[in-house]
């Protein structure tokens, strides 16, 4: 009986560590996604498929306005990018860069929400919550909603 709770406790633990170390692997995946189609892309002039690969089609950007929901998809932003890109195809200098602070990542199966903060310059500028699915693919980006510091 013994030998039968050792194994056991053995087992259990072996599982756990396992489980703990993926999460941590899905975690790097997602802050990966993050960085280069988000802040990278997005944000810091970054590469257009780097973008679509890692928000979905169905992405949208929700915010509060006048108290009222408005609603950017990502094509919308897509567009909005192309022409920033266009009209200034210089990089984008250190202090023009956002950066992003990982603050939490949360996954259950196939779901996660990360919250960061952005920052340009060393100013704090957004704190955004990003929705993901785990698709065929890998995770995506589905939905944004933030908030804007003063």
């Amino acid at each position: 009986m013994r030998t039968f709770i050792l194994s056991f406790f053995l087992l259990f633990n072996t599982l756990n560590f396992v489980s703990a170390q993926n999460n941590e692997n899905e975690k790097e995946l997602i802050k990966n996604v993050i960085q280069t189609a988000y802040i990278d892309g997005l944000h810091n002039k970054g590469e257009l498929d780097l973008i679509e690969e890692g928000f979905h089609p169905g992405f949208n950007l929700l915010g509060v306005r006048d108290n009222s929901l408005t609603v950017y998809p990502i094509y919308t932003w897509i567009e909005s990018y192309k022409k920033r890109k266009t009209d200034d195809p210089a990089p984008l200098s250190t202090e023009q860069k956002i950066t992003c602070n990982y603050l939490q990542i949360d996954i259950t199966g196939n779901a996660a929400m990360s919250k960061i903060e952005l920052y340009k310059n060393g100013s704090l500028l957004f704190t955004d919550y990003l929705f993901l699915y785990k698709f065929n693919e890998g995770w995506r980006i589905v939905s944004k909603i933030y908030y804007k510091h003063n």
